[in-house]
C-alpha cells in the first residue's frame, strides 16, 4: 500500500509540469495585449507600457517567461497579477469559497445519490422508480444555468427562504442556494450510476447466499449491497469535485460567489498567465490528492481489490 501511495504521488511530477507548460504556453499564444487589457479604455503611456512589459517579463520569450514562473513556484512564489496582488493571496481569499461551495455540492449529490438511487433499485419498475427516472432525465436534460435562475427566482426571490446573492456572505450557510443548485444538477447521474449498480449487486450470487442463509434484509441491503455498489458513485462524485473546485464558473456568476471560477473569468479577460497557470497547478495537484483518495477507498469498500507493489 505504501509502495502504490508513493507511485501515486511521484506521477504528480510530471503532470503538474506538463500541466503548466501547456497551460503557460495556451495563455502565451493567446492574442491580444495584456498591459493594454489592464488599462482598458485607457492607453498607458510608452513608458509605463515598457516598464510593466518589462516587470513582468512579458518582452521574453517563451521559455524564459515560463522559467521565471516554475523558479517562482519553487521558491513558493506564485507570481503577481498585472494588478500587484499577489497570487498567493488571492488564491488564499477564493480557494477556500469555492471548496466550502464544492463540499456541499457534492455532499448534497451524494446523499441524493445513494438514498434515491438505492430506493430506485429496491422498487425496479415501479411508479417510484420511473418517476426518478424521468425526473433524472430532466435535471440531465436543464442547463445549470437555468437551474440555477429557477432555484433564485423560486426559492430566494419568491419563498425567500434564502438569499439570492452570496457576496460577502459566503460562510458554511450563505452557500446553501448555490450548493442546492450544483447538488442537484449533478446528481442525477450518480443516481443512475447507483441505481444501475444497486440492481446489478442485488443479482449476485453471493447476494442470494446471504438471503439462504437466513440474513435479514435490513442487514444484506446496507452492509453487503451498498458497500460494494458505491465504487461507481464515489468516482463520479470525486470526477465531479475536481470539476468544481476547478470553479463553477457560470453558477459562481449568477449568486456572485467571490471564488475561484469569478477569478479565473475574470483573469482570463486580461490574460493574467501566472493567476490562470498558478490556479491550474493547485487545482492539477488536488486533483490527483482526490483521486489517490478515491483509490484508497475502493480497497476499503471491496476486500477484492488489491494494491500491487
Amino acid at each position: 500500500m505504501i509502495g502504490y501511495i508513493l507511485k501515486r504521488l511521484l506521477q504528480v511530477i510530471p503532470v503538474f509540469i506538463g500541466a503548466t507548460l501547456l497551460i503557460y504556453f495556451l495563455v502565451f499564444a493567446m492574442p491580444g495585449d495584456p498591459i493594454a487589457a489592464l488599462f482598458g479604455d485607457k492607453q498607458p503611456s510608452p513608458q509605463l507600457h515598457a516598464a510593466l512589459t518589462a516587470q513582468y517579463h512579458l518582452d521574453q520569450p517563451f521559455i524564459v517567461q515560463y522559467w521565471f514562473y516554475l523558479t517562482g513556484i519553487f521558491r513558493g512564489d506564485m507570481g503577481t497579477t498585472f494588478s500587484g496582488q499577489s497570487v498567493n493571496d488571492v488564491l488564499a481569499a477564493t480557494l477556500p469559497v469555492t471548496g466550502r461551495l464544492a463540499v456541499m455540492a457534492i455532499g448534497i449529490e451524494f446523499v441524493l445519490a445513494i438514498i434515491i438511487g438505492t430506493f430506485s433499485a429496491l422498487r425496479k419498475g415501479k411508479i417510484f422508480d420511473n418517476s426518478m427516472l424521468v425526473v433524472s432525465l430532466i435535471f440531465i436534460s436543464l442547463p445549470v444555468f437555468v437551474l440555477a435562475f429557477l432555484a433564485q427566482y423560486f426559492l430566494a426571490v419568491k419563498l425567500h427562504w434564502f438569499s439570492p446573492t452570496v457576496g460577502a456572505d459566503n460562510d458554511w450557510s450563505g452557500m446553501w442556494l448555490p450548493a442546492i443548485t450544483l447538488g442537484v444538477s449533478l446528481y442525477a447521474t450518480s443516481m443512475r450510476l447507483m441505481r444501475g449498480s444497486v440492481i446489478d449487486t442485488l443479482n449476485q450470487d453471493w447476494v442470494r447466499t446471504a438471503y439462504s442463509k437466513g440474513m435479514s434484509r435490513s442487514r444484506v441491503i446496507p452492509v453487503h449491497v451498498l458497500r460494494n455498489s458505491l465504487i461507481p458513485v464515489i468516482t463520479n462524485s470525486a470526477t465531479n469535485f475536481g470539476v468544481l473546485l476547478v470553479g463553477a464558473t457560470v453558477t459562481e456568476g449568477i449568486f456572485n460567489v467571490p471564488g475561484v471560477g469569478n477569478t479565473l473569468f475574470h483573469a482570463t479577460l486580461q490574460h493574467e498567465g501566472p493567476t490562470i497557470v498558478s490556479f491550474v497547478t493547485v487545482f492539477v495537484i488536488i486533483y490527483v490528492l482526490v483521486n489517490l483518495v478515491v483509490d484508497m477507498l475502493y480497497g476499503l469498500l471491496d476486500p477484492r481489490i488489491r494494491y500491487v507493489q
